[in-house]
């Protein structure tokens, strides 16, 4: 009998011996059973067995059942979050988890250019995978995100700072545009806050007059003299001609060919700056950080014209004769259409 309990006595060591060295084997030790990289999209709401589950199937853990009871064990109550996530060298579980739990997902970069409005945002978000376009138009138009910046807005546009921003793969159009009015909100300092009180506009209106400024003039010094353009052109109580706001207008309609005609001149809408006096009824893109400066600082001149020349600058004019001058060298006698 007594040899009898030795043997099982030694045999449960054997066993536990290797049990433990299993666990150490799997567990602790580094493991890898894939070769170059592996990426592993987990989905929202994913169990830790499902997630287990998913990550030995890949070859990147060699045991689910450790796995699951690990996290259970040690991480109990911390959350595994979802996104797609690369795997291109062998890890602990440990190291696997924490992973996972710090949401250290692939990101992927989109890149907004200034002047783009929320339509034009979405179908880049749509053609990058990330989500539909309908998705973000609809996140767009909570405008209790800016409430307090601006109480009249219909929608976030004018709000979506154009920036690169890193994302991961499974952001929700909500949390994205959350991103870019906080990104917004970064840049619009609280100088700028102070400068507008000083210039007797609202938020709103730099915002709009930003928005005009970034669709007129790429070139980062223009920007302060067509600004001034537009200043002068409100104190006077004229009409801003700003061309840029009608294509606004047949675009949100649908009715834009692509260029600009003149029976589109004559568009019954409060965006038609050459019908209406003052500024259009809200901002026509998202402006970025310079032509929010540039509308909050315009030059101080007497300008009150400008027009396209052939490298994309524009030429400025005090007076109307000096104007129809530069529009007939620089756009009627180059047989092109479409002045300021």
């Amino acid at each position: 009998m007594k040899k009898i309990m030795l043997y099982l006595f030694l045999a449960a060591i054997l066993i536990l011996a290797w049990l433990g060295f299993d666990v150490y084997r799997k567990v602790f030790s580094s493991y890898q059973d894939y070769s170059g990289k592996v990426v592993v999209r987990i989905e929202p709401g994913n169990s830790a067995a499902s997630i287990s589950a998913l990550l030995y199937r890949q070859g990147i853990i060699a045991n689910a059942l450790y796995f699951k009871q690990y996290y259970r064990w040690f991480f109990r109550g911390k959350t595994l979050k979802a996104g797609e996530y690369l795997f291109e060298g062998p890890l602990t579980m440990r190291q696997i988890i924490q992973k996972l739990i710090l949401g250290k997902a692939i990101l992927y970069k989109i890149t907004f250019i200034e002047g783009l409005g929320i339509d034009e945002m979405a179908l880049i978000f749509q053609e990058a995978g990330i989500f539909a376009a309908r998705e973000f138009i609809l996140a767009a138009s909570n405008t209790n995100l800016i409430n307090d910046l601006d109480p009249e807005a219909a929608d976030l546009e004018g709000y979506l700072f154009p920036d690169t921003y890193l994302v991961r793969k499974d952001i929700s159009a909500t949390e994205m545009v959350a991103m870019m009015v906080r990104r917004f909100r970064e840049n619009f300092s609280n100088t700028f806050i102070w400068r507008a009180k000083d210039i007797d506009f609202t938020i709103r209106q730099v915002v709009i007059m930003a928005s005009l400024i970034e669709k007129e003039t790429a070139v980062r010094d223009e920007r302060f003299l067509v600004s001034s353009v537009f200043h002068n052109r409100l104190r006077l109580k004229t009409l801003l001609d700003c061309d840029s706001s009608i294509i606004y207008a047949l675009k949100k309609a649908g009715h834009y060919s692509g260029k600009l005609g003149w029976d589109d001149l004559k568009l019954p809408s409060p965006y038609n700056t050459r019908l209406y006096r003052g500024l259009p009824p809200g901002p026509i893109g998202n402006p970025g950080y310079a032509s929010l400066e540039a509308a909050l600082y315009p030059e101080n001149t007497d300008y009150l014209y400008f027009v396209a020349k052939d490298d994309n600058s524009h030429y400025f004019s005090k007076t109307l004769v000096e104007h129809n001058r530069a529009v007939k060298k620089f756009i009627i006698d180059k047989k092109d259409i479409g002045f300021d």
